[in-house]
């Protein structure tokens, strides 16, 4: 189930809140449980019962490092963990670079039998990353296991967040899990932010997902520069607008409910380097790896060589993280490239240039390792980056003036605006004295709202890019 889908906003959203809000606080966890149950049930039928058991193991083996089984108990949350998400996102790749080197045709293999068929599930990412926080946080001292696993298994499979993120942290809302009392102000605030990530989906990553979307699927021969540069970027304002927007009607229905989640982007595009994108894009997976992968193996303690190796680590992982293909592990090379440069040297000399060549850097660098993040296929991301720096002859741009419709080309101008702290600049504007501040919030978010269900209603294209991490 989406949340662009009107079950969700019109029939599913309603009946959970009200229900929510009827119940004793005692009962509510149970509800949103069940409630969480019912909503990925929904889409991924009998792949809920997966959730659940590396949820349940992941609980148990919490117990038994409490109890001072602590070996025992991390190491069986980590064979679980990790083991689901191997078999169901990484056997495939692993399993094609092991039988390249050793060069065995599949068939002679019993052990790929029946294994054809396996689906990813959603979120399997984000919640097998859940599980791993809170037992990591258990190893390192950093909370007491929880008692009560009705509780715990709210925090898992809460719907708000459990299909792409942001990654929520058991220690960072263990005490709301115990209790929350109904706050109209939070209330509000959640259903303003809501507002804001569905219009950011359906208005502006929506139309930048067909242009891109359409671009992409183009013989490489009738892609040269402008059509190259404007797919790339249409694509990079899909992305953002796509995961932001989620994350925004995440926090928001967290708001809801009666939770804080932490927020996940801070307008990464106005960074000067890619060392400042990554404190600024997707800060949960960020914070993450900083916290249970770089910093364990000894972050930037050790010697310049070893710091820069922990780097790669990290970013191979991250690369890897975002899906089993060569091109995503070379996206995450290129970052872990670019930012041991900057650390080198190359971060001392973008402190000192003009502040807009340090932002164009950024954005150039962003926008062309993307095509490796777009095309999972080596070769095709290789002709596709060469033709953003080539010139060919293609001269009937008949089929990029239709993808431009005015439409699609506000959506891109807006996809840019937006990407901007402009938002910040309009609340900063107090407007009480005429009276007209909280009109205009209001109508601006009617108004958002308004034209993401005309779209909802219209069936227009609405990809998710990240539901396949």
């Amino acid at each position: 189930m989406l949340f662009t889908r009107p079950e969700f906003l019109f029939l599913f959203l309603p009946v959970v809140l009200t229900i929510y809000y009827i119940l004793n606080h005692k009962y509510r966890n149970v509800f949103l449980l069940f409630s969480s149950i019912v909503f990925y049930t929904r889409g991924e039928g009998l792949l809920v019962l997966l959730m659940l058991a590396v949820t349940a193991i992941c609980y148990y083996s919490g117990l038994l490092m409490e109890k001072g089984r602590k070996k025992l108990g991390f190491r069986l949350a980590l064979f679980s963990s990790l083991g689901a998400l191997f078999v169901f996102k990484y056997f495939y790749f692993v399993k094609g670079m092991l039988l390249t080197v050793v060069e065995i045709p599949t068939s002679d293999i019993s052990i790929f039998d029946g294994l054809s068929e396996i689906v990813l599930p959603l979120g399997i990412s984000f919640y097998v990353f859940q599980n791993l926080s809170y037992i990591l946080d258990l190893k390192f001292g950093n909370t007491k296991a929880s008692r009560n696993f009705v509780n715990y298994s709210t925090y898992i499979t809460m719907f708000s967040q459990l299909v792409a993120g942001p990654i929520v942290r058991y220690v960072d809302i263990q005490k709301q899990l115990l209790f929350r009392s109904f706050n109209p102000d939070q209330f509000l605030n959640g259903v303003k932010r809501f507002v804001i990530g569905l219009a950011k989906k359906i208005i502006i990553a929506n139309n930048c997902a067909f242009i891109a979307d359409n671009i992409f699927i183009l013989p490489i021969e009738d892609i040269d520069m402008v059509v190259g540069w404007v797919g790339i970027i249409a694509y990079t304002l899909q992305i953002y607008f796509d995961f932001s927007g989620y994350s925004d009607m995440a926090i928001g229905l967290g708001k809801m409910f009666g939770f804080d989640f932490l927020e996940n982007f801070n307008y990464p595009f106005i960074s000067k380097s890619i060392r400042e994108f990554w404190r600024r894009w997707h800060i949960s997976l960020s914070t993450w790896f900083k916290d249970y992968l770089y910093i364990p193996i000894g972050g930037s303690r050790q010697n310049g060589f070893l710091t820069y190796r922990n780097l790669f680590i990290v970013f191979v992982v991250t690369g890897l993280w975002h899906g089993a293909s060569m091109n995503f592990l070379i996206w995450g090379l290129l970052h872990g490239l670019l930012i041991v440069n900057e650390r080198l040297w190359f971060g001392e000399v973008l402190k000192r240039v003009w502040a807009p060549i340090a932002h164009l850097y950024l954005i150039f660098f962003v926008l062309i390792t993307f095509v490796f993040f777009r095309l999972e296929e080596l070769p095709n991301a290789l002709n596709y980056f060469k033709h953003l720096f080539q010139s060919y002859e293609v001269t009937d741009y008949s089929y990029l003036y239709y993808l431009l419709s005015y439409e699609r080309m506000g959506a891109l101008i807006l996809g840019i605006l937006f990407s901007l702290p402009v938002v910040r600049l309009f609340y900063s504007i107090r407007l009480n004295y005429l009276g007209l501040y909280k009109v205009a919030k209001v109508s601006w978010l009617l108004l958002l709202f308004i034209i993401s269900v005309f779209y909802i209603a219209g069936n227009s294209y609405n990809p998710f890019i990240y539901f396949k991490f």
